[in-house]
Parts: C-alpha cells; structure tokens; sequence
C-alpha cells in the first residue's frame, strides 16, 4: 500500500479513464471497434485498418488531436459518438471508484475530476456512471486547448483554479503524465497499476501505485482536512 501524507493533501486531481473508470471501454473501442468500423466502411481488411490506425495514433499520442473525437471524425469521415455508442455497455466504474471518491469528499478535500477526454466522451461517461455527483469539479483539458502531458496545460489549470501544488495529489495511470505533474511542482502523485480490468497488473516502480483505492480509505478518513477559517 502507498504511503500518501493525508494531512499535507487539500486538494486531489483525478484522471478519469483508467483511473476511475475502467480502461477497458477505451482500449477496445480503439484498438478493436473502430478499426472494425473502418474495414466496413472501406472494404479493406480489419488488419489492414488496425494497422493504419495504430500507425496514426503513434504520429498524434500525447496531443490535443489525439484526444478530439472532432478529429478522428474529420480523418476518418466517421460518427465517432455514433460508433461509441455502439459499445457503450462496456462503460464502467472501477469497483473501487465510489467508495476513494466518498471518502475523499467525506473527509473535506476538494475533488477535481481532471480528464484529456473530449467532452462529448466525458459526456457520454457521465451519463452512464453519474460521475459527476461524486465529484466537486469536472474539467476536460480540452476548453484549455493543450493536454496534460503538456506543461501550459498545468499553468493554465494553475492560474484558473488557484490549486496549491505543495498540497495537491494527483492520480493518473499514464506515467507520463504524472512526470509532467511532477515537473509542474505537483507534490503527490500516485499511479494506477491496473487501469483496464482485463489486463494483469503492472509493476510500477517510478511512482507509488495502487490497484485498490479502498486500502486507502483508512488513511484518508483518519486525516481530514482542517476546517478553513
């Protein structure tokens, strides 16, 4: 179990997909279903398709076009809400999610949902999870215009948000991402090992992790945040 200092975190930022949701909507919407979709929509094959589409993603990971449902609508000349919907029975909360999320709020800390989806797909989860309700503050970084691998996405974060970096914890299951969470000054981080229920667990070794938010609950309900004069 990480060690996270509780009494020295006021505010926590949650990545959504992997982090509270299962990643296991996203991988096989982007790795099986759409490039089904574009084999019937070109004739091609569907090992053809997937190539193409592994190949596009490498060229645009990590920026604003790779997160922008508008995009892949404009290359592919497809519905991408349409074709989402499609699979969207395998939106799903972590079986942990509810009661990290509960304990966080009950404990007096502010909990800010920070997510690189578009808000159309944010939306879409909402609708499914009712997310929102355990959650103060819902932010795609897409009205920023920049992701969070990027480091003008924490300053504008920063500026719109007045968070204190020295007692912030970010969770994220990008690596990555946390490293730019990091070099922006963001104090506590902590990593998901198992963001797609479907896959094994990942050994983590750059950041503390977690595969279980309830072995925190203890912790974080023993540490509440001072009332604020």
């Amino acid at each position: 179990m990480p060690f996270l200092p509780w009494k020295n975190i006021d505010t926590v930022l949650l990545d959504m997909d992997g982090t509270l949701l299962d990643l296991h909507f996203d991988n096989h919407f982007w790795i099986d279903h759409l490039p089904v979709k574009l084999a019937e929509k070109t004739g091609r094959s569907v090992e053809d398709c997937r190539s193409q589409m592994h190949a596009h993603y490498e060229r645009v990971m990590g920026t604003i076009d790779w997160y922008c449902l508008d995009y892949w609508a404009e290359q592919l000349d497809m519905d991408i809400m349409a074709a989402k919907r499609e699979v969207q029975h395998l939106i799903a909360m972590r079986q942990d999610t509810i009661p990290f999320l509960d304990a966080l709020h009950d404990s007096g800390r502010d909990v800010i949902l920070l997510t690189n989806a578009h808000p159309n797909s944010l939306s879409l989860k909402v609708e499914h999870t009712q997310l929102d309700s355990h959650i103060d503050r819902l932010i795609s970084t897409h009205q920023y215009g920049v992701t969070k691998e990027s480091q003008q996405l924490w300053q504008a974060l920063h500026a719109d948000i007045k968070f204190d970096p020295a007692r912030t914890l970010f969770v994220d299951d990008s690596l990555p991402i946390l490293t730019s969470a990091k070099t922006f000054g963001i104090a506590h981080l902590l990593a998901v090992a198992n963001p797609d229920s479907q896959l094994p667990i990942r050994t983590i070794t750059e950041y503390p992790a977690v595969s279980d938010y309830r072995h925190l609950l203890d912790e974080i309900r023993n540490n509440p945040v001072m009332a604020k004069a």
